[in-house]
């Protein structure tokens, strides 16, 4: 039997976190989201809040911003040791056999092992409501959020790894959690992945 990590990238608002969780679950593996955060934080002797903001977004809406940032006297800023921390935590963490890691470029640092990288993305009146449910925010309010928060991954993916966030030939799968529901989509991660390890 192979051993596999799956990746999921996801659009906000769309459930990926979620259904991330639903998949470790059903599968009986781990789960790995905040654990990441606290590594990083731990490693780097940074406050899990500004690594929760630096670790997968960038600066500003403008990928400029990394021009402005500021560096030490070897021309790392923090947001690129927290980027170097974060490969390696991921990494280690992947090592350990098949988990369930959301986000963080994950997709892109394990381009060398075996994994199953998903991308789940939904309607935007689906994710306006999802948004307004789990953050108690306006529907204004939550357009703004999920523009701006995409937006800034978007960025932070396309500086650290040259390649842009979202598009299918960085993915094993797509899927859509408004036309299949966080659960079923949950099914089909779970069944691809028991096919594949076969």
């Amino acid at each position: 039997m192979k051993e596999k990590i799956i990746t999921i990238s996801r659009e906000f608002g769309s459930g990926g976190k979620y259904i991330g969780i639903l998949v470790a679950k059903k599968l009986g593996i781990p789960f790995y989201d905040k654990d990441i955060i606290e590594k990083i934080a731990e490693e780097s002797g940074c406050v899990d809040e500004f690594i929760k903001r630096v670790s997968e977004y960038a600066p500003s809406k403008s990928i400029f911003a990394y021009s402005f940032i500021g560096r030490g006297a070897s021309g790392e800023s923090i947001e690129d040791k927290i980027f170097a921390i974060q490969q390696k935590v991921i990494k280690e963490l992947a090592e350990k056999g098949p988990c369930v890691i959301v986000g963080r470029s994950a997709d892109y640092i394990l381009r060398d092992m075996d994994t199953l990288n998903v991308f789940i993305y939904a309607d935007q009146a689906q994710k306006v409501k999802r948004t307004m449910s789990f953050k108690g925010v306006t529907k204004k309010e939550a357009e703004k959020l999920i523009k701006e928060t995409d937006k800034r991954r978007s960025i932070n993916y396309k500086y650290y790894t040259g390649q842009n966030w979202g598009e299918r030939q960085n993915y094993t799968v797509m899927l859509n959690s408004t036309l299949l529901g966080v659960e079923k989509t949950a099914d089909i991660i779970a069944e691809i992945y028991k096919k594949e390890i076969q």
